[in-house]
């Protein structure tokens, strides 16, 4: 090879280099288009998203048992904790309820978790809603589809179909002991929230 035939192959081989530096992406020796990248990374960013929903969604599995919820108000008890728990717990509610058969309102915030509250006679906690977060929602409850529960937790014990207003939602009732953790769908792939109440 003489120097003139040497030199077009190296001029040849940076223009090359060149041509995949600007479109595309070398990885493991071969040179993928930039799209292609894009997708790869999209893909592994929903993969690790329904991970995390998945682990969201394992976590109320063994706390149910015991009529709590997992997170900050683990400690907080179904048919126990009264009113002034929870407040000494997570504070006062963001919305009060007006009477006593209204929920107290805990919105989400800074990525912490939505709350409400429905309390007894004796104002013991009846009934605990949990909303999810509004940063990362997919990572939280937004990630949790019907298939992943009923695949990860089999058959829901009830499935009932219902009207909110003008919102036709589907509850599955999972029993856990003493205690019923609800599903409220919007759709198949939209949690509106989770419920935990005596049995």
């Amino acid at each position: 090879m003489n120097m003139k035939q040497f030199a077009k192959k190296a001029w040849t081989s940076i223009a090359i280099a060149g041509v995949v530096g600007i479109g595309a992406t070398m990885v493991g020796g071969v040179a993928l288009p930039a799209h292609q990248v894009k997708a790869a990374a999209a893909a592994s960013q929903n993969d690790e998203d329904t991970a995390q929903a998945l682990r969201t969604l394992n976590s109320f599995y063994k706390p149910a048992l015991k009529g709590q919820f997992p997170g900050a108000v683990s400690d907080l008890t179904i048919g126990k904790s009264t009113r002034k728990d929870v407040i000494k717990g997570i504070g006062e509610p963001m919305a009060e309820r007006k009477k006593a058969s209204d929920f107290d309102l805990y919105s989400a915030d800074m990525g912490s978790p939505g709350y409400a509250f429905l309390y007894d006679k004796s104002d013991k906690i009846k009934e605990i809603r949990y909303f999810g977060t509004n940063v990362e929602r997919q990572t939280n409850i937004g990630g949790i589809t019907m298939s992943m529960v009923k695949k990860h937790w089999f058959a829901p014990d009830s499935t009932k179909t219902f009207k909110t207003g003008k919102k036709k939602q589907t509850k599955l009732t999972y029993i856990r002991g003493n205690y019923k953790l609800e599903f409220i769908f919007n759709s198949s792939t939209d949690l509106d929230h989770i419920n935990l109440l005596a049995k």
